[in-house]
C-alpha cells in the first residue's frame, strides 16, 4: 500500500507478512535471515522501515520491506527547508512512527533463522497482543546531515539498541542512497523466487563495480562502488548541489498560484510536471550534443533574448558546477521585474526546460568523462577489473523522466550504449528508512556494528582516500566475531 497526502507529506509502504510465502523453499534446511528496524532523520524526513534480507539455498537473496512510513516536516511558509521546523517534526513524529512500525513486526515463528546464522530467537509482544520477532539489529542514520536531527534518530535507535539488546549500525546516509538499487532487487527476488525454476539466477543487482549519480537537494556526486566499503568519488559540486539549483529556480519560474497551492516544498518535481505537461512526448524529439564541441553552442532563449551558459563547457574537469544556473534564472525574473514585466507562460515553459536541460547535460556529460577516464585506466592496467556495466541513479533528483532520457541519450551517442541505467522507483529515490536498513544489513552482513558511544556526525565522505578515511573512518566501528556472522 502506498499513500502520499500531505498536512504534512506521508508516505505508507506496508507489505503484510502473509506475502511473505516466497522464498520458503522446505526442501533445503539451512535458512539465513536478518532483520532490522531502521531510522532516517537526517534532513527533514522522519522515516521508520522494517527491512528482513533472507537466503537459503533453494534461492536468491531476498528483500521484504514489512513497513516503511514517511512524514515530512511541513516548511511551505518558508519555501524551503528550516532546520528548526524540521528539528521539531522529527521530536514530534518519530516517536509514534517507532510505536507503530512495532505491529508490523513478523510474528513469531515466520521467518527467521533455522541454521547457519546465529540469531536470538527472543520475541516482542507488541501493542496488538501478538508475539513478534525483534529486530537481529537497529539501524539508524549516522550521517551526513544536520547533526541535531541526525541526533534525534541515532539517540532513539540507541535507545531501542539498548532495551532490546541488540547491536547498533549507524549507516552512511550517502552509501544508502548507492545501494538502493540492490534493495530493488531484492524485493524483486522475493517475488521471483516462487516464479521460476532457477531460483539462484536472481543474483542481487548492481553487482560490483558500477557507477553512480547522486543528485539530490544537498549532494551532486558521481562514484564508482567497487565494493560494499570502497567508493571512489569521482566528482562533485563546487558550488551548490543540482537539486538545489532546481528548487531556486523553480521560485522564479514557477507561477505564484502554483506556489501557493503545492502541498510540497518538493519544487523540482513541480518544475518537471510543468515544463512538461504532456510527459515524456513533450521532449520526445530531445537530440543530445554528439560531441564535446556541441555542448558549448549556446541555445538562445527564442524571442527572449537571453540564455544559460553551460557550466565548464570548454574543460574536461570531474566536477560539477550548477550555481551559475540558479543565478541566471534569478537574473532574468529580476530584469523582468525591474521592467515592469511579467513572465508570460511560454517563456515560463520554455525557461524551466532550458534550466533543466543545462543541469542535466553538464550532469550526463562529466558522467560520460568519468566513464571514459574508468576505461581507460581499465586498459593501462591490462584490461584487469571489470568494466562499468551500470549506472546507478539514485536521490530525489532521479526521479526525473527528463534527467532518464538525457542520460540514455549521451550514453548511446557517445559510445556506452552497453551501459545500463538504473534508478529506483520514486518512493526510494528521496530519503527513506527502507533504504538505511537495507544499508545497515549489508554492512552487518559483512561483519560490522557501530558502537552505543557515536555521535551524529555532519560531515562524512565516502572515499577511503579522502582524509576522514571514508565509510570506516570514524571511530566507532567494531567488528563482530566470526561465529556471529556465519558462512556467506
Amino acid at each position: 500500500m502506498l499513500i502520499l497526502h500531505h498536512a504534512q507529506i506521508t508516505t505508507r509502504f506496508h507489505l503484510p507478512a502473509a506475502a511473505h510465502a516466497g522464498a520458503r523453499h522446505l526442501a533445503f534446511r539451512w535458512r539465513r535471515s536478518l532483520l532490522t528496524l531502521a531510522i532516517e532523520s537526517s534532513c527533514d524526513d522522519t522515516s521508520v522501515a522494517i527491512v528482513e534480507k533472507h537466503t537459503s539455498l533453494a534461492s536468491s537473496p531476498a528483500a521484504k520491506v514489512y513497513f516503511l512510513e514517511n512524514i515530512t516536516a511541513d516548511t511551505r511558509q518558508y519555501r524551503g527547508i528550516h532546520p528548526i521546523e524540521a528539528l521539531q517534526s522529527h521530536q514530534e513524529n518519530l516517536g509514534k512512527l517507532v510505536q507503530k512500525a512495532l505491529q508490523f513486526l513478523p510474528v513469531a515463528g515466520e521467518g527467521g533463522s533455522t541454521s547457519g546464522y546465529v540469531t536470538n530467537a527472543a520475541v516482542t509482544l507488541s501493542a496488538d497482543g501478538v508475539r513478534r520477532r525483534l529486530p537481529d539489529f537497529v539501524a539508524a542514520t549516522r550521517g551526513p546531515g544536520m547533526r541535531s536531527n541526525l541526533s534525534v534518530g541515532l539517540d532513539t535507535a540507541k535507545g531501542l539498541a539498548v532495551a532490546w539488546q541488540k547491536p547498533l549500525v549507524g549507516v552512511h546516509h550517502m552509501q544508502a542512497h548507492l545501494l538502493t538499487p540492490r534493495l530493488v532487487s531484492g524485493l524483486n527476488n522475493d517475488k521471483n523466487n516462487n516464479n521460476t525454476t532457477d531460483p539462484l539466477k536472481f543474483k542481487l543487482q548492481p553487482e560490483f563495480p558500477f557507477l553512480s549519480i547522486l543528485a539530490s537537494g544537498g549532494h551532486s556526486m558521481l562514484v564508482h562502488s567497487k565494493s560494499l566499503l570502497e567508493h571512489e568519488v569521482l566528482a562533485t559540486t563546487a558550488d551548490i548541489a543540482i537539486g538545489e539549483t532546481l528548487d531556486k529556480s523553480s521560485r522564479h519560474i514557477l507561477p505564484e498560484s502554483i506556489l501557493q497551492s503545492s502541498k510540497t516544498t518538493m519544487y523540482g518535481k513541480l518544475l518537471e510536471r510543468f515544463a512538461f505537461p504532456r510527459g515524456a512526448s513533450d521532449y520526445a524529439d530531445y537530440r543530445p550534443p554528439m560531441t564535446r564541441g556541441e555542448e558549448t553552442v549556446k541555445h538562445e532563449g527564442g524571442v527572449w533574448g537571453w540564455s544559460i551558459t553551460t557550466p565548464f563547457a570548454n574543460t574536461r574537469d570531474l566536477k560539477f558546477s550548477f550555481s551559475c544556473v540558479a543565478s541566471t534564472v534569478d537574473r532574468i525574473a529580476r530584469k523582468n521585474q525591474s521592467a515592469g514585466r511579467e513572465m508570460g507562460g511560454d517563456e515560463r515553459i520554455a525557461l524551466a526546460r532550458e534550466a533543466m536541460r543545462i543541469c542535466f547535460e553538464h550532469l550526463a556529460s562529466r558522467t560520460i568523462i568519468g566513464l571514459e577516464m574508468l576505461e581507460a585506466r581499465r586498459r593501462q592496467a591490462g584490461g584487469e577489473g571489470e568494466a562499468v556495466k551500470t549506472l546507478v541513479v539514485s536521490g530525489g533528483v532521479a526521479a526525473n523522466q527528463f534527467l532518464m532520457k538525457v542520460l540514455r541519450s549521451f550514453l548511446d551517442v557517445r559510445g556506452f550504449e552497453n551501459v545500463e541505467i538504473v534508478a529506483p522507483p520514486p518512493y526510494l529515490c528521496t530519503d527513506n528508512a527502507a533504504m538505511i536498513g537495507w544499508a545497515g544489513l549489508e554492512m552487518f552482513e559483512a561483519g560490522w556494528v557501530t558502537d552505543l558511544s557515536v555521535r551524529a556526525l555532519r560531515k562524512w565522505t565516502l572515499d577511503p582516500q579522502a582524509s576522514d578515511g571514508g565509510i570506516l573512518g570514524p571511530g566507532g566501528w567494531t567488528e563482530r566475531g566470526w561465529t556471529e556472522r556465519g558462512t556467506t
